[in-house]
C-alpha cells in the first residue's frame, strides 16, 4: 500500500495541493477524478518519484511495485518474445517461460511468440505493452487515460482484465463507464485536496453535490450570526452600561471558525440550436460504397434512413472506416456508388476529428464563433463563449494558445453559433472531461433533429443511439435497434477478450435451432415487464434529476441574495426529489438485478445447447 501525508504543491503563485493526504488498501481500485488542470497526472509523477513537493511525505513500503501502462507503442524486438522479455530483470533474463505464461493469459498463441510485435492489431499492441508490465509483477497499476486511442473491442477487453486484476489500482479516465465498471472507490481533487469515498463516480458526486448543500446552508446561517454579533458590538461599544456584553460579542466572533465562500469549477452547459423543418425524414444513404482503391473497400450496400429525432451510432474497430463513412456522408469525400440525399430544409453541422486544423491560430475564440454566424451580436457569442467555459478574457484567447480540448471545445461553439437540425460528430468526447462528457450526452438526448455519432464510449451509444451501423467481418452493416439490443442480439463476435474455442458440431442442428428460438421466446415473455419498468425508472430518475439540477441552481441564487423563505422551501423540494431519485435508483437496481440474472440463466442454457 502507500500513503501520502499533507503534500503540499506549488506552481509559482498557484496552489496545486493543499496538505492531500490518502492511504490505499489493499485490493483497492480507485477512480480518480477531477476536472482538467486539477492535478490528476501530477499526483501521479509525485507517486511515481518523477514530480517533487513543496511539504509532506509519500510513503511506499519496501519492495512494494509499482507499474505505469506506456500510451505509446513503440517496439525494438524483431519478435513477441523478445520483445516481451525487455522486461525481465537482469536476475530473471532466463526465465522466458514467465514471459509466455503471462503472453498466454492476455490471449496469446504459441505461433504468435514468434511473430513481429507492429503485426498485430492496436488493441493487441496495448496487451503487449501490459505483458512488459506485468512481467515486472506490480502490486499497483497507475493507469493514466489508458482507454484513449483504444477501440470499442479492445476497451472491453481492457475493462475485463482490470476486473480481475489482483493488486491495487489507481485509474484516471474521462470515460465514466468504464471507470465505475473497474473501480471500488472513487477519489476527486476538489479544491486542492482529495475526497474518496466508496463506491462509483455517481455517488461521488452526490455526495459532493450534499456536502456542498450543507455547507451552503451552514455559510448562509453562520453569515447572519456574524451580521447580528458586528451590528450589536458597533452599537453598543461605545456605551459605558454595555461595554462589557460588547466585549464578549469580539470574543466569541474572534474565536468562530468562518467558512469560506465555495469556489465552483467552471462547467460545460450548452443545447443545441434547433432550426425548425417541416420533414420526417432528413436524410436518405442509398447503396453507399467507399474505398481509396477497388482493392481496398472500406464499405458497400450502406442503405438507412434517418428521421427528425433520431440517432444513429457508427461502431466498430479503429481503421475499418467508421469516420470515413461519416466524412463521405458528410460530402468530404466522393462515394465510389450510391446516393447521400438531404431534404432541402436540411442545415447540417460536422464536428469531425481532424476539423480542428480548420481553426485559424492567428484568431480568437470570439473570433471563430462569429465566422461562423456573423449576424451574432457580441452579447450572444459572448454567452457561446462562456457556454464553453471561456468567459471574459479567456474569449479573446488566440487559438494558437488553446490545448487539444480547449479547441474541440472552440468547435463546439460553431456549432451552437449556427441553427441546425443535423448534426454529424466524430468522436465527440475526445479531449474532454467527465462533466462535460455529461453536459455533451445530455445535449445530443435533448436536441429535436437528427445526429449520427462515431464513438467508442458504450456509455454514450446506450444513452443517445437508435439505430446503429456496425464495422465488422471486412465491412459495415446497418442494425435496426439501440447498442443494448446489439449486445443482447448479436454482440461482439470478434472480441479480443474471448478465447474461442472450438466445439464439437451439433449433431441435430435443426433441433438445436428450435430449441434456442424457444427458450429466445420465453426469455423475452418474462423480461418484457422488467425492460419496461428499467426504461420507466430511467426516464424518470432523468426527469427528476434535471429538476434537481434547476432547483441546485436556484438555490444557490437565493442563497446569494439571502431568500430565507425561498432557501427553506428549495431545500425542502429538493430533500423530497432527491429522497425521490434514491427510492428510484433503488428500484431500478432490484429491476436490474432480476432482469440480469434472468438473462444470465437463458444465456447458459442456449449456450450449452
Amino acid at each position: 500500500m502507500i500513503q501520502l501525508i499533507n503534500i503540499c504543491k506549488n506552481y509559482g503563485p498557484r496552489e496545486l495541493f493543499s496538505n492531500l493526504n490518502f492511504k490505499l488498501n489493499p485490493s483497492q481500485r480507485v477512480g480518480l477524478v477531477g476536472r482538467n488542470g486539477s492535478g490528476k497526472s501530477t499526483l501521479f509523477k509525485m507517486i511515481m518519484g518523477e514530480e517533487g513537493y513543496d511539504s509532506g511525505e509519500v510513503v511506499i513500503p519496501k519492495g512494494y511495485k509499482i507499474g505505469t501502462l506506456k500510451q505509446h507503442l513503440t517496439f525494438s524486438e524483431p519478435t513477441l518474445r523478445e520483445e516481451a522479455a525487455l522486461a525481465l530483470s537482469e536476475e530473471m533474463q532466463y526465465d522466458v517461460y514467465r514471459v509466455e505464461k503471462i503472453l498466454f493469459g492476455l490471449g496469446f498463441s504459441e505461433e504468435d511468440l514468434d511473430a513481429n510485435p507492429l503485426s498485430f492489431s492496436g488493441g493487441y499492441q496495448i496487451r503487449i505493452n501490459l505483458a512488459k508490465l506485468l512481467v515486472t509483477e506490480p502490486n499497483l497499476l497507475l493507469l493514466d487515460e489508458p482507454t484513449n486511442y483504444l477501440d470499442i473491442v479492445s476497451l472491453r477487453w481492457l475493462k475485463t482484465f482490470l476486473s480481475n486484476f489482483d493488486g491495487e489500482l489507481i485509474l484516471i479516465t474521462h470515460d465514466r463507464d468504464f471507470m465505475d465498471s473497474v473501480t471500488t472507490h472513487t477519489m476527486g481533487i476538489i479544491r486542492r485536496t482529495l475526497n474518496v469515498i466508496e463506491g462509483d463516480t455517481h455517488k461521488f458526486y452526490e455526495q459532493l453535490r450534499a456536502n456542498e448543500e450543507l455547507h451552503a446552508k451552514q455559510k448562509i446561517s453562520q453569515d447572519k450570526k456574524v451580521k447580528e454579533l458586528e451590528e450589536f458590538i458597533a452599537k453598543n461599544k461605545a456605551r459605558a452600561s454595555t461595554a462589557a456584553q460588547a466585549q464578549s460579542k469580539v470574543k466569541q466572533l474572534e474565536k468562530m471558525e468562518i467558512l469560506e465562500d465555495l469556489n465552483f469549477d467552471k462547467s460545460l452547459a450548452f443545447n443545441f440550436n434547433f432550426k425548425e423543418t417541416p420533414a420526417k425524414v432528413l436524410l436518405e444513404v442509398k447503396g453507399l460504397k467507399f474505398g481509396y482503391t477497388e482493392d481496398n473497400i472500406l464499405f458497400r450496400h450502406i442503405s438507412f434512413t434517418l428521421e427528425k429525432g433520431e440517432c444513429l451510432g457508427i461502431i466498430g474497430k479503429n481503421g475499418k472506416g467508421k469516420s470515413t463513412l461519416l466524412n463521405t456522408i458528410a460530402g468530404e469525400l466522393k462515394q465510389l456508388e450510391g446516393e447521400v440525399s438531404f431534404q432541402p430544409s436540411v442545415s447540417l453541422a460536422h464536428f469531425g476529428q481532424t476539423n480542428i486544423s480548420h481553426l485559424d491560430p492567428s484568431k480568437t475564440v470570439m473570433d471563430e464563433i462569429y465566422a461562423k454566424n456573423p449576424k451574432l451580436g457580441e452579447s450572444a457569442v459572448r454567452a457561446i463563449c462562456g457556454g464553453m467555459m471561456f468567459s471574459n478574457d479567456d474569449a479573446k484567447k488566440n487559438i494558437s494558445l488553446l490545448s487539444g480540448g480547449e479547441k474541440s471545445r472552440v468547435m463546439l461553439g460553431q456549432i451552437l453559433a449556427s441553427e441546425i437540425n443535423l448534426l454529424l460528430l466524430d468522436e465527440p468526447t475526445n479531449h474532454l472531461d467527465m462533466q462535460s462528457i455529461e453536459a455533451l450526452t445530455k445535449a445530443v438526448q435533448k436536441f429535436k433533429g437528427s445526429s449520427i455519432i462515431v464513438t467508442h464510449s458504450e456509455e454514450l451509444l446506450r444513452r443517445v443511439c437508435d439505430r446503429l451501423i456496425i464495422f465488422a467481418k471486412g465491412g459495415a452493416e446497418y442494425f435496426d435497434g439501440g447498442y443494448n439490443d446489439f449486445l443482447e442480439k448479436i454482440g461482439w463476435e470478434e472480441d479480443e477478450g474471448e478465447v474461442k474455442k472450438k466445439s464439437a458440431p451439433k449433431t441435430n442442428y435443426k433441433e438445436a435451432k428450435k430449441i434456442k428460438a424457444q427458450l429466445i421466446r420465453e426469455r423475452n415473455a418474462q423480461t418484457a415487464l422488467l425492460k419496461k419498468e428499467v426504461e420507466k425508472l430511467e426516464k424518470k430518475i432523468i426527469q427528476v434529476e434535471e429538476k434537481l439540477e434547476l432547483h441546485h441552481k436556484e438555490l444557490v441564487v437565493a442563497s446569494e441574495i439571502a431568500d430565507n423563505i425561498k432557501i427553506e422551501n428549495l431545500s425542502k423540494l429538493i430533500s423530497d426529489e432527491e429522497s425521490q431519485v434514491e427510492e428510484m435508483f433503488e428500484n431500478l437496481e432490484l429491476a436490474q438485478t432480476k432482469l440480469d440474472a434472468i438473462n444470465e440463466e437463458y444465456e447458459q442454457k442456449i449456450i450449452a445447447i
